[in-house]
């Protein structure tokens, strides 16, 4: 999703790389940050979760957007954001770092994922939810937002 959302604000004109947040050391030369991470058993990344406390003051100081990718069902369209489990530790990080907007896509499970409870729950519920799409919409509603318009 990452990738996605990296092409589509480069196709508009922004300026954008694609970090592992565990692999950011400074927020210095960035413009704008855009952070996510997957939900998984009802919380968010925890590289996600520490990226937003580690850098929170220097978020502050630039716009931000963060998003989640989890739902491996249609929880999103029936229920809404809202009732997504692990949404809650997003929408913290949001008000922990001013954030514009936070938003929540469908997620993905491979059939055969490894460890304990990945492995025990895709015997049920794997599957790919994601919707690229939906994803370089919303992309291309934050480089509207980067990228001046015309004169």
């Amino acid at each position: 999703m990452a990738e996605w959302i990296g092409e589509s604000l480069r196709s508009a004109g922004v300026d954008a790389e694609v970090r592992n947040a565990r692999e950011v050391r400074s927020l210095d030369g960035y413009g704008a940050v855009v952070l996510g991470g997957a939900l998984y058993t009802g919380r968010w990344h925890r590289h996600a979760r520490r990226f937003a406390r580690r850098f929170a003051r220097q978020m502050r100081m630039r716009p931000v957007w963060l998003f989640a990718s989890g739902p491996l069902d249609d929880s999103l369209t029936s229920g809404g954001p809202e009732k997504v489990p692990g949404v809650k530790a997003v929408e913290r990080a949001a008000r922990r770092v001013n954030a514009r907007d936070y938003t929540i896509f469908g997620g993905r499970l491979q059939a055969d994922a490894h460890g304990f409870p990945a492995a025990a729950m895709a015997k049920t519920v794997a599957g790919d939810f994601r919707d690229p799409q939906h994803v370089r919409e919303w992309a291309s509603g934050l480089a509207a937002e980067l990228v001046p318009g015309p004169r």
